[in-house]
């Protein structure tokens, strides 16, 4: 009985028989989508690990001559402001080096690479495959459409975990160059990295919705970046603005707080939580218009 009602629920959200989904990946898709994505894959990790050494290396030296100065009471506020909207959490219990890990993991630039490598790996089926007029080609294999979404989501969480592999490394690396006493132990870093990494899948699940939906690469490409632009504005005038208070539990980065694991020791199960249940719905909702839409691009 349970299992002819699960049957009946999976069907209603797929089209598809659960007996359909019993081979749920293809070797052949998988290995086009790896040939497909290896090079951007590469080409962001590289940038991705890079740009963590480069930050977890600076950073902790300019927090420590930062603490060598006795600055105005003034500017020192002006500065925790700033601390505080990138970090998008109080910082004054916090110490030096968990300051200078949390603004490196939180940085603008190194956030845009890693969604940006998600947001492109993402967004190809079907929207590319749409664009460049091979959908029909890629149906018209013997495979089904739930083998295609599920080998795409595999490979998008598997590019994801490597991406985020190559941040952990880069920050490795530049802390043995930290200056005594300012480089995080591994736990916390672990930590951050299983949250970083549950956030860039709910930013690919909504991708591949964006993909789904909107059947264009470029309009969804464009909607997920409104998306994850408005995140960042309201995350970091949270702090500095009232009303964007109100309105923070709309930011994902609200989810990812690096500065909470490196001051607590403590893994932040609400927000992963929230970001895992938010990537879940995210995905069927994706894969439910998948399977249903007419993809013919003739």
């Amino acid at each position: 009985m349970g299992r002819r009602r699960n049957g009946r629920i999976l069907r209603f959200f797929t089209g598809y028989h659960a007996r359909d989904m019993g081979d749920m990946l293809n070797a052949g898709l998988l290995r086009r989508a790896y040939l497909e994505t290896r090079w951007t894959t590469l080409v962001f990790g590289v940038c991705v690990l890079l740009i963590s050494t480069l930050l977890h290396f600076a950073l902790p030296r300019f927090q420590k001559n930062l603490e060598a100065f006795q600055l105005p009471a003034a500017r020192l506020t002006n500065l925790n402001n700033i601390r505080n909207a990138m970090l998008g959490a109080d910082v004054s219990n916090a110490g030096g080096r968990e300051i200078a890990a949390g603004v490196a993991w939180s940085h603008p630039f190194f956030l845009a690479l890693i969604f940006a490598q998600v947001i492109t790996v993402c967004t190809r089926v079907p929207a590319a495959e749409l664009d460049r007029g091979t959908m029909d080609v890629l149906l018209g294999l013997p495979v089904s459409r739930s083998q295609l979404y599920f080998s795409e989501t595999a490979v998008c969480v598997a590019t994801s975990a490597v991406v985020v592999g190559l941040a952990v490394a880069g920050s490795r690396i530049g802390n043995t160059m930290a200056p005594l006493g300012m480089a995080p132990d591994l736990p916390p870093v672990l930590i951050i990295a299983v949250n970083l990494l549950l956030l860039n899948v709910a930013v690919g699940a909504f991708a591949m919705g964006c993909s789904a939906v909107l059947g264009r690469r470029m309009h969804a490409v464009a909607a997920v970046l409104i998306v994850v632009v408005g995140s960042l504005l309201i995350n970091y005038l949270r702090l500095l603005w009232e009303p964007a208070r109100h309105i923070a539990f709309l930011s994902i980065l609200d989810y990812y707080r690096p500065i909470i694991p490196l001051r607590d020791g403590q893994w932040p199960w609400k927000d992963m939580a929230v970001l895992g249940g938010t990537s879940l719905a995210l995905w069927v909702a994706a894969g439910a218009w998948f399977f249903r839409r007419d993809l013919s691009t003739t």
